[in-house]
């Protein structure tokens, strides 16, 4: 949904409508006289809507007479992905470079500004799927490095971005994006979040630490616990029946098929070093118990469909 195929003289006109029907009634000015462009790509993901919002600068406001005018509350968070903004609500300004994030809520007054092009992901979600109540505390609060709100950013951003390959596959995601969101909220309130937030804030730490060290093939329980602050006992907990050993395991062969297909001569023994595995042999087994084909049938299968869609 984009301003680019509509004439300029009624550009914003069509902007203000496209943002109210997107999101909650809004009123909204742009900045400066250059002509207005600005483009919405919206993912519903369950509960939760994902919406990439790229724009120029603007001036938003939700109103005390807009609010008595919607019936359903959202709690909303704004990541940005790029530029400079600022959201305003409850007597604070939260102001949100690359990366940072903060809350706002349809139920009371806020403005969202910015002085410059920017582009931010704009996440909804009923405040009925919460376990907040009182909101009031957590609101334009900058939730940047140091904090939750990176490795939740980072997730969003993530689900976004695979919900809009295959939305079937993601839907098992939502209760675990709507338990970082509500963690990420706790720490913008200084409260101590619920065992369902805290434990959806673990599991997204853990996660992103397996991504990033899945090639270290001496990586076990105890390292992954003692990088991500857990017991061991908390760890488990917080993976349930999978475990560390099979999250990893699942980790690098998703990264073996990849590199199967694009990193078509490289050697299947360099190619299971890569991935983590400490020998060729566990390899092999490792990959034909996940896929039901040695790392070498499933190399020529793709080549095989490659070749045909040509």
């Amino acid at each position: 949904m984009s301003t680019v195929d509509v004439p300029a003289r009624e550009g914003f006109a069509y902007w203000r409508d496209l943002i109210c029907a997107t999101f909650v009634r809004l009123t909204a000015e742009p900045v400066g006289d250059r002509h207005f462009h600005g483009r919405i790509e919206n993912v519903p993901c369950g509960a939760v809507d994902l919406s990439t919002v790229v724009a120029d600068p603007q001036n938003v406001r939700r109103t005390r007479s807009l609010i008595g005018r919607d019936t359903e509350e959202y709690l909303l968070a704004s990541v940005l992905l790029d530029g400079c903004a600022s959201v305003e609500q409850d007597g604070r300004v939260a102001v949100l470079r690359a990366g940072a994030m903060a809350f706002y809520d349809s139920t009371r007054p806020y403005s969202l500004h910015s002085v410059e092009p920017s582009s931010q992901l704009v996440v909804q979600v009923p405040k009925r799927e919460l376990s907040i109540r009182d909101t009031s505390g957590l609101t334009a609060r900058a939730l940047g490095g140091g904090t939750p709100g990176v490795v939740v950013s980072k997730f969003l951003t993530s689900l976004r971005d695979a919900t809009k390959e295959d939305a079937a596959q993601t839907a098992v995601l939502v209760p675990h994006a709507i338990g970082l969101l509500s963690a990420a909220a706790s720490f913008a309130a200084s409260a101590e979040p619920g065992a369902c937030a805290a434990d959806a804030l673990a599991r997204q730490r853990v996660s992103d630490f397996l991504h990033r060290n899945f090639a270290d093939p001496g990586l076990d329980a105890s390292a992954v616990a003692h990088a991500c602050n857990l017991s061991r006992r908390s760890l488990y907990r917080t993976l349930g029946a999978e475990g560390v050993a099979a999250q990893l395991r699942r980790i690098r062969i998703e990264r073996a098929k990849e590199m199967l297909v694009h990193a078509t001569g490289k050697p299947i023994g360099s190619l299971a070093a890569a991935c983590g595995f400490g020998s060729e042999s566990g390899f092999h087994r490792a990959f034909r118990e996940a896929t039901g084909q040695t790392p070498g049938e499933y190399r020529r299968a793709c080549r095989e469909v490659g070749t045909r869609r040509k």
